[in-house]
């Protein structure tokens, strides 16, 4: 459970490191550049101990699975309730592809 709370901590600010800035686009770029770099920084503190500590029970690829998935329930959940941007019939449709990957990924 804990490499999947840093996940998810680590994808809430990698989330508003790539996409936070949409709603500031009057603001410089070189700005939320600079804004987004430090974001990430607490992003990478989250990132990488959740693979390293991972590392002991998953492979590297379960990992990468398990993070895209909370990524995508992250970015959900933020481009509904940050970009006020609706979830349509085809996002949910392709997030159940991925859904069936970790299926596959996990499967003894």
């Amino acid at each position: 459970m804990l490499t999947v709370f840093l996940l998810t901590v680590s994808n809430i600010f990698m989330t508003f490191a790539w996409y936070g800035h949409l709603k500031f686009k009057e603001t410089a770029l070189w700005k939320v550049v600079m804004i987004s770099w430090l974001i990430a920084f607490v992003e990478y503190c989250f990132q990488v101990p959740a693979n390293r500590y991972g590392h002991y029970n998953f492979t590297a690829a379960q990992l990468k699975i398990m993070q895209e998935v909370i990524t995508l329930v992250v970015f959900g959940f933020f481009s509904v309730l940050y970009l006020k941007e609706n979830l349509k019939w085809n996002h949910l449709v392709a997030f159940c592809f991925i859904i069936g990957a970790v299926f596959f990924m996990f499967k003894k």
